[in-house]
Parts: C-alpha cells; structure tokens; sequence
C-alpha cells in the first residue's frame, strides 16, 4: 500500500523503520517544524526528521493540517492509508477524508483508559499494573476511534516512562504491520471503543514535578519514575532546587516517626528520605546546575545529621 507517515519525537521511528523495511511503498512523511531547543534555543529538527533524511523518504513540515495550504502535500501523495504517531498536530476532518483506506494512529494505551496526551505517564503515576499499544481509525474525537488491534505490556516496578515508551514503540510497529496486513486482505476487524473505564490523560504541567513529602513513598517513587525525562521530579534542600531521577521504595508501609522530608542517612548507597508512608531511598539526584550525583556523593556533602528536603 501507499503510506504516508506522520510523527514526530522518538517513540515515532521504530514503526517508521519497520514500515521502511516492509514491503508497503513510504511516498511521504509529515513531521513537526524544527523547534528551539536547549540551553542556546537552536532550532533542533525531530527525531522522525532526522530518519526521513537518512532514508531519503520525502518529507513536509507544515505547521497546521487545519489550513488548505497546510494539508497541500497530503492532498498532493493521496496516499491509500495515513498511519499517525505522536504526531502531535491536530488531524481536522479534511485531513481524516483524504487517505483511501483512512487514518490509523498507535496510541500508546489500552484505550479507552488514557487517551490523551500523556497516556504512558498517567498510567505509571496511578499505579497500573499494565499498559499497551492500540492501533485504532482515527476519528475526529480524541482518541476515540474504532479499536483494531491491541497488545498489552506489564509496568514494572522500576519502569519509568523512558523504558515504557521504548518497549511500547517496539511493540506498536509488528501490530501496526499486523494490522495493515488485514486491511490489504479485506480482514480487517474494527470494534468500537466502549464507554466504560475511558479516562482522560492530561497533558503533564511541570508544576506536578513538585515532590510533597507527606504523600507515600510508593506514591512519589511512582512520580519520579513518571517524569523521566520531563519535567523530572524535584524538591528543594536549603532553599536550592534538587532534582531526583532515582528511587525506590524501602521497607514497608509503615508510618515512620521522623517528620516527611527528614534524610535519615545513608544505607546499600541509597539517600533515606522519611515520607507521609515509609521511607523512599533516593539513588541519583542532581543540584541546579550541576551534574547528576549518587546518594552517597550528596551525602558526602551534608552538613549535620539533622537535615531535610522542603
């Protein structure tokens, strides 16, 4: 078949790749504009960029599909099928009616439960024991389409966002394959997505990296774990920001006597924190403008036995 792919950040490439190694003909690809990016706000291209270019694939940028003028090199590919990827544009219903075959978007959810923007980070701070990857015809609502594929992934103890969405892009891309299979056939199988256990997933607010130590260790491992690579979970020692990119929960659900915050010391290289519940042992964290430290170089740097977190 004839596809145009559209996505933009990492998560995007492993399907982009396993489309390029199929046998179905890549006749164009859509990405976000380059954006500023870094400490020197240079303009920085995406990831799905730069795999267009190395492969030679054509690409457009444009900056709304909402527009006549932005939707041109769709209308001008007129591909059989759309296969959209954390593209991160909106998809108007002129854009929806152009591919032949339609639009299929890999969400990364067991949809209904996280549609939205930040499906793989809400379900790790909830507590989910499970995720997955959805192919699903998009629709003109948010994420609401018919579902045609699912696969499902256990969240570990120690996963984080990073190592979520690495396994969920390497699980989308077969299933997607899988799925355009189906649809060359004429056995594609569409079922609607049902009502109940749909929730919303908001996009994340760097104001929700604020740790509250009297929330339970389990609660705020879960947080620091969610927020890598953004916005990163952080606190504040001595009125300066310190950043915490790991943790884990130590010991069990007790209540522990010290107020929520106190460092408790040092143990198995593991910075003791008291919380509202248990005790977080932190492993790496980093002070403005620094680089990332382990436990035991922060706790080198302690003045007195009687120190806490704000």
């Amino acid at each position: 078949m004839r596809i145009v792919f559209a996505g933009t950040p990492e998560f995007a490439v492993p399907p982009l790749a396993a489309l390029v190694r199929s046998h179905h003909e890549i006749i164009g690809v859509l990405t976000q504009p380059d954006r500023p990016a870094g400490r020197g706000r240079n303009l920085s291209m995406s990831a799905v960029k730069e795999f267009a270019l190395e492969n030679s694939l054509p690409l457009a940028q444009p900056q709304t599909l909402r527009t006549t003028e932005g939707r041109a090199a769709l209308e001008t590919w007129r591909p059989d099928v759309l296969v959209v990827v954390a593209y991160g544009l909106i998809l108007p219903p002129e854009a929806l009616a152009i591919p032949k075959h339609g639009c299929l978007n890999i969400h990364a959810s067991l949809l209904p439960r996280w549609r939205g923007a930040a499906p793989v980070q809400r379900a790790i701070l909830e507590g989910d024991d499970e995720t997955g990857v959805t192919i699903m015809q998009m629709d003109a609502g948010l994420d609401t389409g018919p579902i045609l594929l699912q696969r499902a992934l256990p969240i570990g103890d120690t996963d984080d966002s990073v190592s979520v969405l690495d396994k969920l892009a390497a699980l989308g891309a077969p299933a997607l394959l899988e799925v355009l299979s189906s649809i060359d056939s004429g056995s594609v199988l569409a079922r609607a997505q049902p009502s109940e256990g749909a929730t919303y997933a908001k996009k994340i607010e760097k104001s929700e990296a604020r740790i509250d130590w009297k929330r339970s260790a389990s609660k705020i491992d879960r947080q620091i774990r969610a927020f890598r690579p953004w916005p990163i979970a952080e606190t504040t020692h001595r009125g300066e920001q310190v950043r915490v990119h790991r943790a884990r929960v130590v010991g069990d659900a007790a209540i522990t006597p010290h107020p929520p915050g106190s460092i408790l010391g040092l143990k198995d290289d593991l910075l003791l924190v008291a919380c509202g519940e248990a005790v977080l042992g932190i492993a790496e964290l980093q002070r403005a403008g620094r680089r990332s430290m382990t436990a035991r170089e922060f706790a080198n740097g302690l003045r007195s036995t009687e120190e806490s977190f704000e």
